[in-house]
């Protein structure tokens, strides 16, 4: 049993001792570029951590080996440590600082690291050994755009332009940025309602609007005009969306109108929560005012995943008959952007932000009627964004307020234009 005892304590200290040994041997030896050859493979397969722990480890023989420790610095910035790649690019560049490459990288990573403000001191720097270099620029404008300076960004872009008049990327650059100072838009929306069997006159929905983005989020003036039960109305309305903090806004609205077609007085509050896995959340209520006021509540949940965006939307609206409850899924699938977009719904119940409520023979709203509803919309822009245009259809099957039981089976065409300018 002793010698048992000894040859396990035995065995214990040569596994330690050999440990030990094996930890101590922290210097590479072999071929660098083979093993730099096989780190690469691993980064390119997933497998970054073993990667860099090898490039690592040929740095300890071979610090200046400047192909190695600027690939470990690309790999620190694709897995967001920045200040571990900032390091890395440092030694490259004040080793060598004719390395176009690496001072594209290096300011690459200040900007995805947000921090422009350190981009835009290496730009400089960059720019002495690299005068008038075009992906140079280009990236100072980004960082000026970054920084809050788009005018400044315009204004360097410009400069690229005048040397390289032909340069598609600055062409296309300019115009974002030409877009993005376009903090006006004008644009108007109409519709129509045609009833199968002709039960009901065509109704007709227009809207112009004015609208603004600011610092402190986007402000939008609209009048709208209908004409149903050959009458003629008109509503003035204010939409804001003002930016509270990071991932939360607010949506405020107020209307006013002296026709039956609309609320005399219509507002509405809801709050915009960004959420982890690309979600968002709202909640919010919406008041009509037409002989009586009418406080609807609503709330939200969306979803963002790559290129697609699936919503819900539910408002509640308490009653002496119990709750009227609406509900409404959205499918969009965007292109080029967010202005680009096939859409897609389908709901069931009123919903007082696209549908005007019918009127009882009391000049009543009714909120509590059964219906259905089918929509599709196409909307895209110009080749340089300025201009936008939309077009939808919907199917609706509606309770009709003088006959429970019965429906309006109707269609509406609509259409949509918007141009942005300074």
């Amino acid at each position: 049993m002793l010698s048992k005892s000894i040859l396990k304590l035995l065995s214990l200290l040569l596994f330690i001792s050999v440990y030990q040994s094996f930890a101590q041997q922290k210097v590479f030896n072999g071929n660098p570029d083979t093993a730099f050859e096989k780190a690469r493979e691993l980064a390119f397969n997933k497998q970054r951590k073993q990667a860099q722990d090898s490039l690592l480890f040929i740095l300890t023989k071979y610090p200046d080996y400047l192909d190695i420790r600027s690939f470990l610095a690309s790999t620190y910035s694709w897995d967001g440590a920045y200040k571990k790649a900032r390091k890395e690019f440092s030694y490259v560049l004040n080793k060598d600082a004719k390395r176009k490459t690496d001072w594209i990288a290096a300011i690459n990573n200040e900007l995805w690291g947000e921090v422009p403000f350190n981009a835009l001191e290496l730009v400089n720097k960059a720019l002495d050994h690299y005068p008038k270099d075009v992906d140079i620029l280009l990236l100072k404008a980004k960082a000026e755009e970054n920084s809050n300076n788009p005018e400044e960004a315009l204004q360097t872009v410009k400069a690229v332009l005048r040397d390289s008049p032909e340069n598609q990327k600055a062409k296309e650059y300019k115009q974002s940025l030409i877009n993005g100072l376009s903090f006006n838009t004008i644009g108007f929306n109409s519709s129509i309602d045609l009833y199968s069997k002709n039960e009901r006159d065509p109704m007709q929905y227009h809207t112009i609007k004015y609208g603004r983005q600011t610092k402190y989020g986007s402000i939008t003036a609209k009048v709208n005009f209908n004409r149903r039960f050959q009458t003629n109305g008109v509503q003035y309305e204010l939409d804001m969306y003002p930016k509270i903090s990071k991932g939360l806004y607010a949506y405020v609205s107020a209307g006013v109108s002296n026709t039956s077609l609309f609320p005399s007085v219509r507002y509405g509050a809801e709050l915009y929560k960004s959420l982890p896995k690309s979600f968002e959340i709202s909640l919010g209520f919406r008041g009509l005012k037409y002989t009586e006021t009418t406080t609807i509540y609503t709330s939200s949940v969306g979803w963002y995943t790559g290129n697609s965006y699936w919503s819900f939307r539910t408002y509640i609206t308490p009653g002496d008959g119990g709750s009227s409850k609406s509900g409404t899924l959205n499918y969009r699938k965007y292109r080029s952007d967010a202005e680009n977009y096939f859409s897609i719904s389908a709901g069931i119940g009123f919903s007082p932000e696209i549908d005007p409520f019918p009127l009882n023979e009391n000049e009543e709203a009714i909120f509590d009627l059964k219906s259905q509803k089918f929509n599709v919309g196409y909307y895209f822009t110009s080749n340089n964004k300025q201009h936008a245009w939309g077009t939808k259809f919907s199917l609706s099957h509606e309770e009709k307020s003088f006959s429970l039981g019965d429906y309006y089976l109707f269609y509406s065409l609509g259409v949509s234009y918007n141009v942005k300018f300074k």
